[in-house]
């Protein structure tokens, strides 16, 4: 299996009698999300590290194929220099190695203040987390690291220690006209795409817009491109995410079915091997 597909979050209680069945209870979100999705970006390690009883519980609780994508800690990525919480951030890496083969690849989001001139300071914290030998994707923010000689120098680092650049698509909620279901200002930043494999590992976050019909022509390419990367048998994450996170699960089982057109050997959704609910009568 090396395709994975999921939303950023499982407790989400808007997706009872959606995503989940009626009545279903907070404490039992991550066990149906897992039988439903294949994997999970675990934002709350953004905030939070997680306590070793924590992620065993969490184990317990998904099937063995089941991949949680952990985010690295704010206390570390977000105070500056990278360098200086080397130690912090092997002891995150450690702690999160528990999850064992429930964990997939650990993600490196940076703010948009972290820009090129950083970039000595960014390839000794690279350099030293990809000693711990987990799967790990970075995420860029600042617009100059898209710069045609910033870009080419970070994907041939990315790639030399075979670290993921993470693939943000923010174009549906961009590419289209204004919308108050978007919000104002729009939280994701508005940043080029980059569709670049630079490891074994591709790890895309699709900012998918609330009205399908702005995200279809994104969703076929990435169907595409992600066929043609599953050929060259790299592993693929594919994460949506949604201003209005009620829409996300049903976006992320539609691209599902777009990519099974291209990909006929394609591991079917768990989510579509689940009996729809009974939907109760109305007597009127």
């Amino acid at each position: 299996m090396n395709f994975y597909l999921g939303c950023a979050v499982w407790s989400y209680k808007d997706w009872v009698g959606n995503l989940y069945p009626p009545h279903s209870k907070s404490q039992d979100f991550l066990n149906l999300y897992s039988h439903r999705f294949t994997a999970v970006e675990s934002n709350s390690t953004f905030y939070a590290l997680p306590s070793a009883a924590t992620i065993e519980k969490w184990i317990e609780q998904t099937p063995v194929s089941f991949k949680f994508c952990p985010k690295f800690s704010r206390t570390i990525t977000h105070q500056g220099l990278l360098s200086p919480f080397i130690p912090d951030a092997l002891n995150f890496l450690s702690r999160i190695s528990s999850f064992g083969d429930r964990l997939g690849t650990t993600f490196i989001q940076l703010p948009p203040s972290y820009g090129p001139e950083y970039i000595a300071d960014l390839t000794e914290f690279l350099q030293a987390c990809s000693q711990s030998g987990l799967s790990l994707a970075l995420e860029v923010r600042h617009l100059n690291w898209f710069q045609q000689n910033h870009n080419t120098y970070l994907n041939s680092l990315l790639t030399q220690l075979n670290i993921a650049r993470v693939l943000l698509d923010t174009r549906p909620i961009y590419d289209c006209p204004d919308d108050p279901q978007l919000g104002s200002p729009r939280k994701k930043p508005q940043v080029p795409l980059q569709s670049i494999i630079t490891g074994d590992t591709g790890f895309i976050r699709f900012i998918s817009h609330p009205d399908q019909k702005y995200n279809q022509s994104y969703l076929e390419q990435w169907a595409s491109d992600i066929n043609n990367w599953l050929e060259q048998e790299k592993t693929i994450y594919f994460f949506v995410h949604c201003p209005q996170e009620v829409n996300s699960p049903k976006t992320a089982k539609y691209f599902q079915s777009l990519l099974e057109q291209k990909n006929f050997s394609l591991s079917r959704l768990p989510w579509n091997m689940i009996e729809p609910y009974p939907q109760q009568l109305s007597l009127f």
